[in-house]
């Protein structure tokens, strides 16, 4: 059900270090291909930015790269449901906003459901359906139409 169904975007990218991220196994000094390999950049909806990247393993990327692999990895197979903790952590801004967009673009367009832990402010995030607020681990308020706006202020509240 994992592999089906849910897919997810780890803050630390949990990228298995033998594999290169077009899928090759590197053992014993020769490259063994894997299954699914290089269909990672090309998914439905746009283009990850590591086309050139291929090749390389996760040692060898930026964290940047490493965290659009690990999307790649999450998505690859059109789960129904993805989990992304902090997709935008090591990302630089206009980075973080296409995977954003990106991120968006899959609920829209294979109605996919995102659930997104981020520490980003609301103006850097595309709107999303719905936002749930937590403070020391329990619920405390819902938004079923979030406003940037909206947002900003009830997280003003909350630390306050």
């Amino acid at each position: 059900m994992r592999r089906d169904r849910i897919g997810f975007v780890f803050q630390s990218f949990n990228l298995v270090p033998t594999l290169t991220a077009g899928g090759e196994h590197h053992a014993a000094g020769r490259p063994r291909r894997q299954e699914g390999g290089h269909g990672v950049v090309r998914l439905p909806g746009g283009q990850l930015g590591i086309t050139d990247r291929l090749s390389h393993r996760p040692t060898e990327m930026s964290g940047g790269q490493q965290q659009r692999c690990a999307c790649a990895r999450a998505l690859i197979n059109r789960p129904d449901l993805i989990f992304a903790d902090e997709p935008t952590g090591n990302l630089d801004s206009n980075s973080s906003a296409e995977m954003l967009a990106f991120l968006r673009r899959s609920v829209t367009e294979f109605g996919q459901s995102i659930v997104m832990v981020t520490h980003d402010p609301p103006r850097r995030v595309p709107t999303p359906d719905r936002v749930v607020f937590l403070a020391d681990g329990a619920i405390v308020d819902r938004d079923g139409r979030p406003h940037p706006r909206n947002v900003l202020e009830r997280i003003g509240q909350l630390g306050a």
